[in-house]
């Protein structure tokens, strides 16, 4: 069973939830920016470089997320903006 992965959008920006464990496995937990967001067992990859080198990892580890595994999400108001700042 495949993954399903939420695309938070709201009206300046958007991240790509996934959690932290995936990120650990994947070798990239120390590479992910301040830019992002966590809460919980949950990092929010913000979307212009912590999504996509996500993205590049699980493809060069065969295992590429595809357009059916995304969900959007739009809020005019996220909470993910007073989540805490991403630290490994």
């Amino acid at each position: 069973m495949k993954t399903t992965y939420v695309f938070h959008n709201d009206p300046g920006h958007a991240w790509l939830a996934v959690k932290r464990a995936e990120l650990k496995r994947l070798g990239i937990l120390d590479k992910i920016s301040g830019c992002s967001y966590q809460n919980g067992n949950t990092v929010y990859l913000e979307e212009d470089c912590d999504a996509s080198l996500f993205l590049d990892a699980k493809e060069k580890a065969d295992e590429k997320v595809t357009k059916e595994q995304v969900r959007e999400s739009y809020k005019e108001y996220t909470p993910i903006r007073t989540y805490e700042r991403f630290r490994s």
